[in-house]
């Protein structure tokens, strides 16, 4: 969808598109030239681009590309979907706040561990200045994320005990002692 947006400003060649691409949306994880030229093939074969031009010049010859008016429609409808949200599914610390009381440790280290590098990473992101629009918004995202995070941590907290009966009722005994985060006995 990200190479349809970009086609719909003005045909371009797949050199280009991952320049803009990079560029706005790359950060550290920049394109390979030969996704774009693979996914280029794979909207021509769909009909949502179609080449338009070769471009020559002192290297390889550079095939056009422009969206077509199903392109721009499919990319319309993309665009106006909601994006579905993945709250309601368990993330990776939710699942290891479980196990750690399926296997006896006290979750509460495990969250406050957490917590601490959380905060941390929060301050280092508030700390180190934008290089651009793109990249604030980009901080601003995370930050928000790590402040939902660490809400629902707080909210965890106080309800271990009630977790805890729960796992201990779903998981069947065991014949091992309790042990903290480090792996010692209490």
């Amino acid at each position: 969808m990200a190479l349809l947006a970009f086609l719909d400003r003005g045909p371009t060649h797949g050199f280009a598109l991952k320049q803009s691409y990079d560029s706005l949306l790359g950060g550290d994880r920049e394109l390979k030239g030969g996704q774009v030229y693979s996914t280029l093939a794979r909207l021509e074969r769909d009909d949502l681009v179609r080449g338009v031009d070769v471009v020559r010049g002192s290297g390889p010859d550079r095939k056009v590309y422009a969206i077509t008016e199903r392109g721009v429609s499919e990319l319309e409808a993309w665009l106006a979907a909601p994006v579905e949200s993945t709250t309601g599914r368990p993330g990776v610390i939710f699942t290891r706040v479980v196990l750690a009381l399926v296997a006896h440790l006290d979750p509460a280290e495990l969250l406050d561990q957490q917590r601490r590098a959380f905060v941390q990473r929060s301050r280092q992101l508030m700390k180190t200045p934008a290089a651009d629009v793109v990249d604030a918004l980009a901080v601003d995202y995370e930050i928000a994320h790590l402040e939902a995070d660490l809400r629902w941590m707080e909210a965890a907290v106080g309800r271990l005990p009630e977790l805890r009966s729960m796992v201990d009722g779903a998981v069947p005994a065991s014949t091992r002692t309790p042990r903290t985060a480090g792996g010692s006995a209490p």
